[in-house]
């Protein structure tokens, strides 16, 4: 456990590229078989963040494992209950607030700017758009249609999550195509939320890593 905890900051950021950008080029086939596995891969490298092996924190480990493990077990026995699809996107928006708070502790709390703060650094930010697309999903199953055109490309229907996904870091980004539009008032509440967020991460995060990296040169030479 320890060997992997010392390269969770490149396991937690492979897995979300492959998460996010698989599809590009594994067939859809296949990668609708990896996802599952790339999540708890993904899971697994954002628990070492809150449990510390180093620290004798093996039980918090294991209890956010097995605490998200069951409830996504119990969620694929029962597709059909809305309950226990609110409970995994609940929990999974939950975790990832944690992790990124965690990465964020880390990197602002790190003395010298290394290829795992950079790494962290990129991975919080899209951890970001991940907690913003589980917001959006969220505001989506209690209130459908809170986003319009959200599932239509081209005239031809598109899964809703990926849509959402995609909304999702373009309004980090703060790049707003326009395509999709936030037409309820908790949808562009949670708009501005994940807009601001990403702004704030920009400006003061990897602005504290930047001067970081500036003094760190400067006391070399």
């Amino acid at each position: 456990m320890k060997k992997i905890y010392k390269y969770r900051f490149e396991i937690f950021l492979v897995s979300q590229i492959v998460i996010l950008f698989g599809s590009l080029v594994i067939p859809a086939s296949v990668f609708s078989l990896l996802s599952p596995f790339l999540f708890y891969l993904n899971i697994l490298a954002g628990s070492l963040f809150i449990g510390n092996p180093k620290h004798g924190q093996l039980k918090v480990f294991a209890i956010v494992l097995l605490a998200i493990g069951g409830v996504f077990t119990i969620a694929s026995i029962y597709p059909d209950i809305r309950s226990f699809i609110y409970l995994r996107v609940i929990v999974m928006f939950v975790f990832y607030v944690i992790v990124t708070y965690f990465i964020v502790k880390q990197i602002w709390e790190a003395e010298k700017v290394n290829k795992n703060v950079i790494f962290g650094l990129i991975s919080g930010f899209i951890s970001l758009g991940l907690i913003g697309f589980l917001l959006f999903i969220s505001i989506e199953i209690i209130h459908p249609n809170s986003f319009s055109d959200s599932n239509v490309v081209n005239g031809m229907s598109i899964n809703i999550t990926e849509r959402l996904m995609y909304y999702s870091y373009i309004t980090l980004m703060t790049i707003g195509y326009g395509d999709i539009l936030p037409v309820t008032l908790i949808a562009q509440k949670a708009t501005i939320l994940i807009g601001l967020l990403g702004q704030f991460y920009l400006v003061i995060i990897t602005a504290v890593v930047v001067g970081k990296f500036v003094n760190q040169k400067q006391i070399v030479s």
